[in-house]
């Protein structure tokens, strides 16, 4: 059988000179597999979603750098513009920042005119944060909306059968990034040395 141009060249373990190669942090992905083939696929698999992770860091970084906010204000107003508004603590919780980091970002995200705070009706203690929509669409959308093109156009080439699939991984793979985003979080809450 010929091998798999989309596939890393050699066996699992084995760089494209010959040599060894190994992962220092983990198992190689489907080290225990027994087959060849399926192991190769497994490392392939693996491969692809640290590259598509780094990109996408990579790609905020940019889209931020044009927008003229920082990467971290981008990641916040993405999750904001989700739900369209959150509180403070709310939004805090959904990026692990602290209470006072967060104070900062919405500080920052209102003087850019990009979100505004509001009194909760039901609760005048509360204070939410909206997203401002036509700003958001003007500054940010634009940034992104060659990319979510692309993305559209490559979403036209699967059936509904294959994009559900694709759906379901992506879903299955935010699961996945919280659990882990949670353990990483109450590692690091631990006192040192403890």
């Amino acid at each position: 059988m010929p091998a798999d141009p989309s596939l890393p060249p050699g066996r699992p373990g084995e760089s494209a000179d010959g040599g060894a190669w190994e992962l220092p942090w983990a198992e190689p992905f489907g080290a225990g597999s027994g087959r060849p083939e399926r192991a190769q696929l497994a490392a392939a698999f693996g491969a692809a979603i640290r590259r598509t992770g780094s990109l996408m860091q990579l790609m905020g970084q940019a889209a931020a750098d044009q927008i003229g906010i920082n990467a971290t204000d981008l990641n916040c107003l993405n999750i904001l513009s989700f739900s369209g508004q959150m509180t403070a603590g709310q939004l805090a919780k959904a990026t692990g920042l602290t209470t006072a980091s967060i104070t900062g970002v919405i500080d920052r995200l209102e003087e850019a005119g990009y979100v505004r705070r509001e009194r909760d009706t039901a609760d005048r203690r509360r204070v939410v944060i909206h997203l401002v929509p036509e700003r958001a669409i003007t500054d940010v959308a634009a940034v992104f909306l060659p990319m979510v093109q692309a993305w559209q156009a490559m979403a036209e080439r699967y059936s509904d059968e294959e994009l559900r699939l694709i759906v379901g991984f992506y879903g299955q793979m935010e699961d996945v990034l919280r659990q882990h985003i949670t353990v990483l979080r109450d590692r690091s809450a631990l006192p040192s040395g403890g």
